[in-house]
């Protein structure tokens, strides 16, 4: 791979090298701890043939300038440095290393992403996103407020805490298991691959057993649709998230909101630090990690870089990494406060930062599209947007028509994301963990929770997704799912296939 790439003098013939080398390519300067210079590739969706990439080679061949693979430590590529690192040719590491999935990202350097020209960011952020995924592939996700209002947090920005009186939302019990299944199923035939789960508490300490574990059966009930399932429940212990995992979660979401600078302005009731030590026990129960945070809280460009910057630099990229635009609710403090919400193109440069910086995640364009035109949001899925929420509602606030959202996608071009893809990013433990819920859904969803260790490892090539070796498609997908299914390594509990 890397005789051929420096046999290409017009970066343009970059189309010619199949993406499987490409990325192989970036790997392999990672895994080294080299630089690769330089690095600018779009994907390409068509093969060429062996004869046309050979003749692009030989035209190429005699003028080509070959590429320099340069050991990090050199001078100008230390990331210790307080200014934006470079290289030797002056451009500046990320741009260097565009695609090349990293957590020793500094704040100086995703500052500079941030404040890149927004045709430009968006330029970078759609070439990095195509190194990854499908860029018209999007999952359609549903939320649903299981346990409504009466929160004891501060967050100046929920209708549901307690702490607000005229936000016009009231407390509420947790729902019962049936009209939770019902909402999901109708969700399941709209479309939805993805059904969350949000309950307005401190964390599941607060609740007794019996309504602990009508959460858990929600979970089991549920993804025994063949449906990922994520859940918004607080803050919860290693325990609670072992036995979500064990219920069958697919995600648990903990947005961090803001940076750490800016969080007491957001709320007083709980610690940055409490956020962080919920994504280690999700992480460590081998639950996938969602964690985004909100533009629009008052805070300032600064804030949103330290809230990329704090995602950026966990011991794993979250798999998953929700933006959210205020919905200023009134009754709230930032409600009434008169703020003017961010912009569409605000939206589209945090979006785009989160996928340059975060390659290989998942980023969800989730609540506050209600009044972005489609225009606004296709710029957002251009920046590298994968996800969107459909449905009516969103916990308490109005949220885009599925009628609307099925119209944009057929304007755009867009397909919906299956179930149990493999997520790319993260810890070994999510994708194993993902890995089994694909087994189980390819032996026809019957809740096994054995298949032999063979069937574990051949679902989806999780791993070798992960490293960048083959493209997510929804053919590639099923193909994978029904190979393991034929492995047949099951407990012999009742699986259909």
């Amino acid at each position: 791979v890397v005789i051929l790439y420096n046999t290409i003098s017009d970066r343009s013939q970059l189309k010619m090298i199949p993406v499987v080398g490409r990325r192989l390519l970036h790997q392999l300067a990672a895994a080294e701890a080299t630089t690769l210079l330089p690095v600018t590739a779009s994907r390409a969706y068509t093969t060429p043939s062996v004869q046309q990439q050979a003749e692009a080679a030989t035209q190429a061949v005699a003028a080509a300038p070959r590429i320099v693979l340069q050991q990090q430590g050199e001078e100008g590529v230390s990331s210790s440095s307080s200014t934006t690192p470079t290289t030797s040719n002056s451009r500046p590491r990320w741009l260097e290393q565009l695609g090349v999935i990293r957590t020793d990202w500094t704040r100086e350097e995703i500052a500079e992403v941030y404040h890149t020209p927004i045709l430009d960011l968006v330029y970078n952020a759609a070439t990095v996103h195509r190194m990854y995924n499908d860029p018209q592939m999007v999952q359609r996700c549903t939320l649903l407020s299981i346990k409504t209002g009466g929160c004891p947090e501060n967050c100046n920005y929920c209708s549901q805490s307690s702490h607000w009186d005229d936000t016009g939302v009231k407390a509420e019990k947790l729902l019962d298991l049936e009209p939770v299944y019902q909402a999901a199923l109708r969700a399941h035939q709209a479309g939805s691959t993805r059904f969350c789960m949000g309950a307005a508490w401190r964390g599941p300490s607060q609740i007794g057993p019996r309504q602990w574990q009508r959460v858990l059966d929600m979970v089991s009930k549920i993804r025994g649709l063949g449906m990922e399932v994520c859940t918004t429940l607080g803050m919860v212990t290693p325990e609670q998230a072992s036995q979500l995992r064990e219920a069958g979660l697919t995600a648990y979401n903990h947005n961090l909101d803001t940076s750490p600078e800016y969080y007491s302005k957001v709320t007083t009731t709980r610690k940055y630090e409490d956020r962080l030590t919920t994504l280690k026990a999700v992480r460590d129960a081998g639950i996938s990690v969602c964690a985004g945070g909100i533009i629009g809280l008052g805070e300032g460009p600064q804030d949103r870089v330290g809230l990329i910057h704090q995602l950026a630099t966990l011991p794993e990229h979250p798999e998953s990494v929700p933006i959210n635009r205020l919905v200023a609710i009134k009754g709230t403090p930032l409600g009434d406060t008169g703020i003017e919400p961010p912009s569409g193109l605000d939206l589209v440069r945090c979006i785009a930062t989160a996928r340059v910086v975060m390659p290989a995640t998942v980023v969800r364009l989730s609540a506050g599209r209600l009044n972005l035109s489609i225009a606004d949001q296709a710029m957002a899925f251009m920046a590298g947007a994968n996800s969107i929420f459909d449905g009516d509602k969103l916990l308490t606030t109005a949220n885009n028509d599925r009628n609307e959202d099925s119209i944009m996608f057929e304007t755009l071009g867009l397909r919906s994301r299956p179930a149990f893809m493999p997520y790319a990013s993260g810890g070994e433990s999510s994708r194993t963990f993902d890995s089994e819920a694909a087994a189980v859904e390819a032996m026809g969803g019957s809740g096994c929770k054995a298949p032999n260790e063979e069937a574990k490892r051949a679902p989806l090539n999780s791993q070798a997704m992960a490293a960048g070796v083959g493209a997510a498609t929804e053919a590639s997908a099923a193909a994978a799912a029904q190979a393991a299914a034929s492995e047949g390594g099951c407990c012999g509990g009742g699986c259909k296939a």
